[in-house]
Formats: C-alpha cells, sequence, structure tokens
C-alpha cells in the first residue's frame, strides 16, 4: 500500500511524495546504474534520468501489487544505462566471428572460492570486465535476462550474447583465481 499510495500522491504532483520516492529507491536503482557504469559520475547521471523519466512516466505505470513499483523503476533504470550506452556507441560488443580467441578453460570458481571474497571485491572484479562483457553478463545472471531479450535491448544476435556471456564467465574466473592466489585465500 505505501508504494501505491507513493504513486498517487506523486502523479499529484506532490514534491515531498516524489522526495520520498527518491529516498526509498534511489540507493537500490544507484546500485543498478553502477553495474552497468564505468565510472561513479556516469551512474549518477543515469540515476538522475532514470527519475527524471519515472517522475515523467508514473502515469503510464499500472499498479499490479506490492513491489510492482520497485520492479517498474529498476526496469527504467536499467534502460536508461543501456540507452545511454548504445546511443553514445560505447557498447562495445564483438560478434563471435571477429573475437580474438581467448582462454575459456579455466574451471568456473567453486561456491567456496566465491565466499572466500568480499562483496565488495568481486563487484569490483564484474566492474573490471571489458564493457560488453559486463553488460551481458549483468543483464544474464544478474538481472534474468534470457539471451533473446539482451539480443533485443543491445541489438545484436543472440548467439552474440551467449558467446559475450561465456567469454565474461571464463575473464571473471581466471580473475577471482588470480584474486585468491594474490590474497592468500
Amino acid at each position: 500500500m505505501i508504494e501505491q499510495r507513493l504513486v498517487e500522491q506523486c502523479r499529484k504532483g506532490d514534491n515531498a511524495a516524489r522526495a520520498e520516492l527518491y529516498r526509498v529507491y534511489s540507493p537500490r536503482l544507484m546500485a543498478i546504474c553502477r553495474r552497468y557504469a564505468s565510472e561513479r559520475e556516469q551512474a549518477e547521471d543515469w540515476l538522475h534520468d532514470a527519475f527524471l523519466n519515472i517522475f515523467g512516466g508514473l502515469n503510464r505505470f499500472r499498479w499490479q501489487g506490492e513491489g510492482s513499483l520497485c520492479v517498474w523503476m529498476e526496469r527504467v533504470a536499467r534502460n536508461v544505462a543501456i540507452d545511454s550506452l548504445r546511443k553514445r556507441q560505447t557498447l562495445t560488443v564483438v560478434p563471435l566471428d571477429e573475437m580474438e580467441t581467448e582462454p575459456t578453460d579455466v574451471p568456473e570458481p567453486t561456491a567456496d572460492d566465491i565466499n572466500r571474497i568480499s562483496d565488495d571485491d568481486l563487484f569490483r572484479l564484474i566492474g573490471e570486465l571489458p564493457e560488453g562483457y559486463r553488460v551481458v553478463f549483468n543483464l544474464y545472471c544478474i538481472d534474468g535476462c534470457s539471451h533473446r531479450e539482451i539480443a533485443r535491448l543491445l541489438g545484436i544476435k543472440e548467439r552474440t550474447s551467449a558467446s559475450q556471456l561465456a567469454r565474461a564467465k571464463a575473464l571473471l574466473a581466471a580473475r577471482v583465481r588470480q584474486w585468491i592466489m594474490d590474497n592468500g585465500q
């Protein structure tokens, strides 16, 4: 009910409700923007743009139960980030047949390996992936998108999405193994 009430008040132009909506959801949306941004300032810009889109689009939002506002706002933030990357033409997704050969035979880290790394270090390692890898990895592994959805969002082939994910996982596995060796874990 809190979400629904906030939406109704925001639609009426209540600035206190807008401030509350921002206060409650900005940390979560900022985390989404940070996953896709290479720099914090970029994520902050996307967060600002996402809230402009959210406030401007609340009349199109349809209540579907508790949590639906959050899901809708997360999708808006993700789309702002991806649209910005596409418009700036900084999203580099290389088709499979144009990729240089990279080792993909690195075994995936075990759950014990992952548990040795702090969340901050793991997210830093993910953030250091090349942009195309990072975006596909986030869309697939964190946002739960299918390769078909990713292909549509990024304007690539499903096969390219799958290959970017495989290479992202291999590179991340190698970096996790290196982190464990470097940190005596």
